[in-house]
């Protein structure tokens, strides 16, 4: 099946596709990390979701769209200016959403953080963890799905071991405060590596979704027969 991987430059998700006999391209407006360019188109998705695809798996960015990300527009200090571009800029980050959501096919899924999507357009179809998949992280994940089942879990394990918030108090899993030495200090990294797919969750996608996929293609060809 044609399937466009959406906002996706580490191809975990595509590679799995196409080891699946799947016709899946990644999509991302910089170079892939994955190792296979063949299979990555290096623009804006905007044009892409005027053609026909049989599925869409979208991972829009969420910088602005987050709880933290809204957060940000009160934070100490900030002026008038400051929340104006931040307006502009969660505003653009949702039109961009609502572009992936509306396009013409009839199996999308949106991957994205819990935030402003939630209260904006409507609650997600359903909410993952990555220790519902085998990693001992607890991260809420949101899924927006059309003509896709939910993700079954494949894996539950140990939530993994958490730790305080400095100034907060708020209990965290320590896989943000990992991430964090290992992005040092580089910000834009930081929000590369937490929003890498994790691996389990890529198999589920793959697995579910694409056998999905293939079970609606067999079953229409046989009602042509």
């Amino acid at each position: 099946m044609k399937i466009l991987v959406a906002c996706e430059e580490s191809q975990a998700v595509t590679k799995r596709l196409r080891a699946k006999g799947h016709k899946a391209f990644s999509c991302d407006i910089i170079k892939c990390s994955g190792g296979h360019p063949e299979w990555h188109l290096q623009q804006d998705v905007t044009e892409l979701l005027k053609q026909k695809w049989d599925m869409i798996i979208a991972f829009p960015p969420c910088t602005y769209l987050t709880n933290a990300g809204m957060c940000n527009m009160t934070r100490k200090n900030s002026d008038d200016l400051y929340r104006a571009n931040r307006i502009k800029k969660r505003d653009e980050a949702y039109d961009f959403f609502m572009l992936i959501y509306n396009s013409k096919c009839e199996k999308i899924a949106i991957e994205n953080p819990v935030g402003f999507i939630n209260s904006h357009f409507r609650k997600p179809d359903q909410i993952i963890y990555p220790y519902q998949f085998g990693h001992n992280v607890n991260k809420r994940t949101c899924l927006w799905l059309k003509g896709l089942p939910k993700l079954e879990p494949t894996n539950i394990v140990d939530k993994g071991d958490v730790t305080v918030w400095e100034g907060t108090g708020k209990s965290i899993s320590v896989w943000y405060k990992e991430t964090l030495k290992e992005a040092k200090g580089d910000l834009k990294l930081l929000s590369k590596i937490r929003s890498k797919t994790f691996d389990g969750i890529a198999d589920a996608m793959t697995e579910q979704w694409g056998s999905h996929l293939n079970y609606f293609e067999i079953a229409k060809k046989r009602r042509t027969i």
